[in-house]
C-alpha cells in the first residue's frame, strides 16, 4: 500500500456497533470507507447512501470491490470464517471483542493472520477511552487489589454470548493488561435469568506474585440485568488510590505524600492508643482529579489499526491479547459450573 494513498476499508455486518465502524471508517484520516456488507438489504444500503462505499450482501462481494482491510462486527461466532477467508486474501482485520467463542478458535484465527502476513486486531476499545487512557498514564501505580464493576439493563444484543464474553471480557482485557500477566488462581459464580448462559457474573482473580512477592488480587462484576447502567474501576497500591467512572468520565486519585516520619508517628500513637481525633487525614494524602483529555474511543482505536496495517507494528490490542482475555473468560465460566452455576 502506498504512504500517500488511503486505506482502502469495508466494514462486514452493519448492527448495533457495525453502524459506529462505518461512520468512524468514512471520516477517519488515511482511510476511504470503500465497501459496507451486510445481509440486510435495508441496512447497507441505507448505511451506504449516508456514508458511502459500495453495499455488499456478502463477505466475497466485499473482497471482490478491492479492499485491503476489514472491521469484523459480526456475531461472535462468526468471526472465525470472515477472519480465515480475509486473511487468505491479504486482508487486514479489525475484529469486534470478543475475538472468538473460545481459545482454541482465537489461537486458529491468531495463526491464520500469522501466516497469511496480515494485522489481526481486538477491538477491546475500552482501552482507548480517555478515562482508561489517563489510569494507564498515571506514574507509581503498582495494582495490589482491583474492582471492576459493568452493569446495565438487558439490550437484548449479543445474547448469542454470555455476559462473560459479552461484557465482563472488556474489564478481563484491561486487568491483564494492567497487571501484565494472566491469573493463577479463580473463583467465580454466576446466574442465568433469561436463557441459558449466565446474565451476571461475580468473579475473583489472584494473580502471580510480582518482584516484590506481593500478589494482586481483582473483583470482577458484570451484569446484563442491572436497573441502571455503571461502568467503574477502582484501583489500590501502596502508595495510591485510584477511582474512575467510565460514565460519568471522571475519576480521583488519592496520594500518600506523608513522609516516612510522620506516618511512624501516627503508628505510634495508634499503637499507643492515643486520641487522633484533632489529626487531619487529608494532610497526610493527596486528593486530586483524575486528568481525563478528549478522544472518541472508536476513532482512536481505528486510527491505531490504520497506524499498524502502515507500518507493520503490532497492534495495542493484538490477537494475543485477545486470546488471553478469552482464555481467561472460559476459565472464568468453568470456575462458575464448578461452583454449582447452571449454564450451558
Amino acid at each position: 500500500m502506498s504512504d500517500k494513498a488511503p486505506m482502502r476499508v469495508g466494514v462486514v455486518g452493519c448492527g448495533r456497533m457495525g453502524r459506529h465502524h462505518v461512520r468512524v471508517a468514512s471520516q477517519a484520516d488515511g482511510a476511504e470507507l470503500v465497501a459496507i456488507a451486510d445481509a440486510s438489504e435495508e441496512r447497507r444500503n441505507t448505511l451506504a447512501e449516508q456514508f458511502g462505499g459500495t453495499p455488499c450482501a456478502s463477505l466475497d462481494e466485499l473482497l471482490a470491490v478491492g479492499v485491503q482491510a476489514i472491521v469484523v462486527a459480526t456475531p461472535t461466532v462468526t468471526h472465525r470464517d470472515i477472519v480465515l477467508q480475509a486473511a487468505a486474501a491479504g486482508v487486514h482485520c479489525l475484529v469486534e471483542k470478543p475475538l472468538a467463542p473460545d481459545e482454541r478458535t482465537a489461537t486458529e484465527m491468531a495463526e491464520a493472520a500469522a501466516r497469511h502476513g496480515v494485522a489481526l486486531q481486538v477491538g477491546h476499545v475500552v482501552r482507548y477511552d480517555p478515562v482508561m487512557v489517563a489510569v494507564r498514564g498515571l506514574a507509581g501505580i503498582t495494582p495490589r487489589f482491583i474492582e471492576m464493576d459493568r452493569i446495565s439493563p438487558m439490550t437484548f444484543r449479543s445474547v448469542d454470548v454470555g455476559v462473560v464474553l459479552d461484557m465482563m471480557i472488556h474489564d478481563l482485557d484491561l486487568l491483564l493488561m494492567l497487571v501484565g500477566s494472566e491469573p493463577e488462581e479463580i473463583h467465580a459464580n454466576a446466574v442465568c435469568v433469561l436463557g441459558e448462559a449466565e446474565d451476571i457474573c461475580n468473579a475473583r482473580l489472584v494473580f502471580p506474585a510480582g518482584p516484590d512477592g506481593i500478589r494482586c488480587v481483582a473483583n470482577v462484576t458484570a451484569s446484563r440485568m442491572a436497573l441502571k447502567t455503571e461502568r467503574k474501576i477502582r484501583i489500590i497500591s501502596e502508595d495510591a488510590y485510584v477511582s474512575a467512572d467510565f460514565v460519568a468520565r471522571q475519576g480521583t486519585v488519592v496520594r500518600k505524600t506523608a513522609n516516612a516520619e510522620q506516618l511512624d508517628q501516627v503508628r505510634r500513637q495508634l499503637k499507643d492508643g492515643d486520641d487522633l481525633s484533632g489529626v487531619n487525614y487529608l494532610d497526610l494524602v493527596k486528593v486530586e482529579p483524575l486528568a481525563v483529555g478528549a478522544g472518541d474511543p472508536l476513532t482512536l482505536q481505528f486510527a491505531d489499526f490504520v497506524r499498524s496495517v502502515r507500518t507493520g507494528e503490532r497492534p495495542f490490542v493484538d490477537a494475543e491479547a485477545g486470546s488471553a482475555a478469552v482464555r481467561t473468560a472460559e476459565r472464568i465460566v468453568e470456575a462458575a459450573r464448578a461452583a454449582g452455576a447452571r449454564m450451558v
